[in-house]
């Protein structure tokens, strides 16, 4: 694969990026999430109170599982309804669009039955177009070389 450039936001300097497992589940479960989108990141980053993006360099090494969803499919929405529910998967990376707040709702509804999948479907337009992809293992993470970190927006000098 390509060489291409990624974004994290956040509120630290991320050189040495790590899978974490917080108390909170994810789309895409476990990892080091970043996008192709540095807006995206820069939004990420803007709840800190330090927002910073961290960029990095990306070659997937071969080898690698790798999950991508090229589009809001029945496979994208039941992966990140198991992913949510804390259900573990085999990928190293996974990638494709975020169930951003609006649409995590959605998500939200249809997993307590408020909404039927077919709501969910009708409900789940993006406002603007969103990218992650999921680093879930550790071999994942030898893929990112660091380039460079900025801080960005309210908590620039």
């Amino acid at each position: 694969m390509a060489l291409m450039t990624v974004y994290h936001g956040s509120g630290d300097v991320v050189e040495c990026p790590e899978v974490r497992i917080g108390r909170y589940t994810k789309d895409f479960g476990p990892g080091f999430y970043c996008t192709v989108m540095r807006e995206q990141a820069e939004r990420w980053a803007l709840r800190m109170p330090v927002p910073r993006v961290n960029t990095y360099t990306v070659r997937f090494a071969e080898g690698l599982d790798i999950l991508e969803f090229r589009e809001m499919t029945e496979e994208w929405l039941d992966f990140i309804v198991a992913c949510r529910h804390g259900e573990p998967h085999g990928h190293d990376v996974v990638i494709g669009a975020m169930a951003d707040d609006q649409v995590y709702n959605y998500v939200s509804d249809y997993i307590e039955g408020a909404l039927t999948r077919e709501q969910f479907w009708s409900l789940a337009k993006f406002k603007y177009p969103t990218h992650q992809i999921a680093f879930c293992t550790e071999v994942a993470l030898q893929s990112l070389e660091f380039v460079g970190c900025e801080e960005v927006g309210h908590g620039r000098a």
